[in-house]
């Protein structure tokens, strides 16, 4: 669960990324967060891991209270979530499996849970026979489900998407979008930012449409024109 309460972002010299938002997003739920580049996406995106921190407001995410939540807590809470970004950001001397197992090795698992849990991933991102290329041998569409299985490493309950198909061609970010919703339906929160309205038309879900960092239109089932 996602939720924001009167939450504003205000940057040094007096910059508005995000302005008075309230907004929940409930245990389950598959939401696009829409808007032109620059109108708060990825700003909105980084409050709830708090890579930036709320002027005001309060947030919640995964019943962990973000807005009082101290330094040390933050790799405890991003444990939680998973995070793809529109840049893959893969480890470039490591293979697929690797890049994908490091996450587990982080966490401290033991060997045969590593081996496990990342043959499981490798299947459901379709890659067991990439495992051992590395990323400059992947294509971008491949690279990125790499960075969805990473994500996925600690069983988040909550998956933040920002762009993940920004860098990607029309048939690869269908491909990219049906993974995330094979994904929600296993239970996973999936809140995905993009400016793509051919995708949030074509798979019409709820939709939170960010302008000038303030929410002015949350919908289900929502189009997404751009204006």
């Amino acid at each position: 669960m996602i939720s924001l309460k009167n939450v504003s972002l205000v940057f040094q010299g007096g910059i508005v990324a995000i302005s008075n938002a309230s907004v929940k997003v409930n245990e389950g739920e598959f939401v696009y967060l829409v808007g032109h580049s620059g109108s708060g996406k990825s700003s909105l995106l980084k409050l709830l891991y708090k890579e930036y921190v709320a002027t005001k407001g309060e947030i919640e995410v995964a019943n962990v209270d973000v807005s009082n939540l101290p330094k040390w807590k933050i790799p405890l809470l991003r444990r939680k979530i998973g995070i793809v970004t529109q840049e893959p950001q893969l480890l470039e001397n490591r293979n697929t499996y690797e890049n994908i197992s490091f996450a587990l090795e982080v966490m401290g698992s033991l060997p045969e849970e590593i081996d496990a849990k990342t043959n499981t991933l490798l299947d459901l991102v379709e890659l067991n026979e990439n495992a051992y290329k590395y990323p400059g041998q992947l294509s971008g569409g491949e690279q990125t489900r790499v960075s969805i299985a990473r994500a996925l490493a600690n069983n988040p309950s909550v998956l933040l998407c920002d762009e993940p198909t920004g860098n990607l061609d029309p048939d690869l970010s269908i491909q990219i979008v049906s993974l995330l919703e094979k994904i929600n339906r296993a239970g996973t929160t999936v809140l995905m930012a993009t400016h793509d309205s051919s995708i949030v038309n074509r798979r019409k879900k709820r939709i939170i449409e960010l302008k000038d960092g303030k929410i002015i239109r949350d919908e289900s089932n929502g189009s997404y024109v751009v204006r």
